[in-house]
């Protein structure tokens, strides 16, 4: 069953979004967190810090680095366990018990930083 739709939004504040590609480049658990992962982000120009309570979701971290996935990135930040979150990892939130929460990726490789239009 797929959750419930959220009230409508105008495009105007859809368009304030700034979600983009980014490639993990560094991840560490949070010491003295049950949840919490930091990662390190490149957009091609700029970094990011994003927090995200992913921790339990995934046994395998190394796999992610390297990889590419869509970030929103302004997102005012956030302290998390005494580290600013600048922003938000996106995933699709389905969680089927057996497979971690699956990140929304590109199709194929696209350049670092690029926007979604």
């Amino acid at each position: 069953m797929s959750a419930p739709v959220k009230d409508t939004v105008s495009f105007d504040d859809f368009d304030k979004l700034d979600i983009r590609c980014g490639r993990i480049t560094h991840l560490e658990v949070v010491p003295k967190s049950k949840k919490l992962v930091a990662f390190t982000i490149s957009f091609g120009d700029f970094e990011r810090t994003i927090v995200s309570a992913m921790q339990e979701d995934r046994d395998d971290w190394a796999e992610l680095t390297g990889r590419q996935c869509l970030c929103l990135v302004n997102l005012a930040p956030r302290k998390m366990a005494g580290i600013a979150s600048q922003g938000m990892i996106l995933e699709v939130g389905y969680d089927d018990g057996v497979h971690p929460l699956p990140l929304v990726v590109p199709e194929w490789e696209v350049p670092d930083g690029a926007r979604l239009s």
